[in-house]
């Protein structure tokens, strides 16, 4: 009986001592079973995740696409698409054309329109007035992306004292100026913009201007002989006209008209003025000419003068030197309807020729 027991014993013995590795290796491997299974579905699963978001980024992408350069869809999600990613609607010269600067100038102008005679229906006559309005709107956008390439080159810089002294005059209405919360109600409401896309257009708007007075050598040559005549004939403008001809253009109001006349503000600056004397040059905001102004009388808020403008021609002759050249391609077609080439205004703060947000 002793005997069997003392076997039992030694067999136990034999198996903690001589074997436990090997039945370590047999649990893992029965484990193993288990284990390399579900990472294989892991690892699948993994693989499935990224296939789908690549097939969804690219059918997002082929769908953006199509909205913006097939049906040239202008709604606040495209829109807001392009305000993210930087996608272009033309080039001009090397330089990419933000699509959300184009879609920014149109529809702020398309909302000035409805605000004032309705929303735009499907009927001919808005459709062409949305095609004009397109198109006014992306010669713009290339208008400014090329002179930032010429600010570039140019150093030319616009600071962000300027863009908030645009704006503070912009906020003067009537001689009252509007506090920036309830200036910024307006925009929205009046043209869908916020304060940013608003410094933006100041930005771009403010750009041009100085680049198209760099640039014109020829309308600051002019200028410096109006100056010498002015200073010759003790400020007759008429001579002026008569030995410049069409280099300079004349101008008058013929009555008493409000200083807070929309005229660029001339009004307001020849208010400034003594009775008979003549200003300095001066750059308007639209950045269209180098002005002189003489006041000829002056009564209870109201003015009466004259003007003198040397136009700008260089950056708009350079604009079409490029164009002829096939410098500038657009990305969508849009027809030019129409030769008189201005906007249609609206009644108090207006979208100003140059794409600027305008007072008055």
């Amino acid at each position: 009986m002793k005997r069997p027991f003392r076997r039992k014993k030694e067999l136990k013995k034999q198996v903690t001592t001589e074997t436990i590795e090997e039945h370590r290796e047999e649990v893992l491997s029965k484990g193993r079973k288990f284990k390399y299974p579900f990472q294989y579905a892991k690892h699948k699963l993994v693989l499935n995740t990224i296939v789908i978001g690549i097939v969804a980024v690219l059918l997002s992408i082929g769908f953006g696409w199509l909205q913006l350069y097939r049906f040239q869809s202008t709604g606040d999600i495209l829109y807001r698409f392009t305000k993210v990613i930087p996608v272009p609607v033309a080039n001009v010269d090397g330089e990419n054309v933000r699509y959300s600067d184009y879609l920014m100038i149109y529809r702020s102008s398309i909302m000035s329109i409805e605000k004032q005679k309705g929303v735009l229906t499907d009927s001919e006559e808005d459709k062409v007035m949305r095609e004009q309005y397109k198109r006014k709107s992306l010669d713009r956008a290339v208008e400014f992306t090329y002179a930032l390439k010429l600010a570039k080159e140019l150093d030319v810089e616009v600071t962000q004292d300027q863009i908030r002294e645009a704006e503070r005059e912009h906020r003067v209405v009537d001689g009252v100026e509007r506090d920036e919360e309830k200036f910024a109600k307006i925009i929205q409401t009046g043209f869908g913009l916020t304060v940013e896309e608003y410094e933006r257009l100041w930005l771009l708007t403010l750009t041009k201007r100085e680049v198209v007075v760099a640039i014109d050598e020829e309308a600051r040559a002019t200028a410096g002989e109006v100056e010498a005549l002015l200073d010759g004939n003790g400020g007759d403008f008429s001579r002026v006209v008569g030995a410049l001809g069409d280099k300079v253009v004349y101008e008058e109001t013929g009555e008493l008209v409000s200083m807070l006349n929309l005229d660029e503000r001339r009004a307001a600056m020849a208010s400034s003025l003594e009775v008979g004397e003549w200003s300095a040059r001066f750059v308007p905001k639209n950045g269209d000419g180098y002005y002189f102004l003489k006041l000829l009388a002056k009564s209870d808020g109201q003015v009466k003068y004259v003007s003198l403008k040397v136009p700008f021609g260089e950056f708009d002759r350079r604009m079409k030197m490029i164009r002829k050249e096939g410098k500038v391609t657009e990305y969508i077609k849009v027809d030019r309807i129409g030769d008189d080439g201005e906007m249609i205004e609206a009644e108090g703060i207006e979208i100003e020729k140059d794409g600027a947000v305008g007072g008055g």
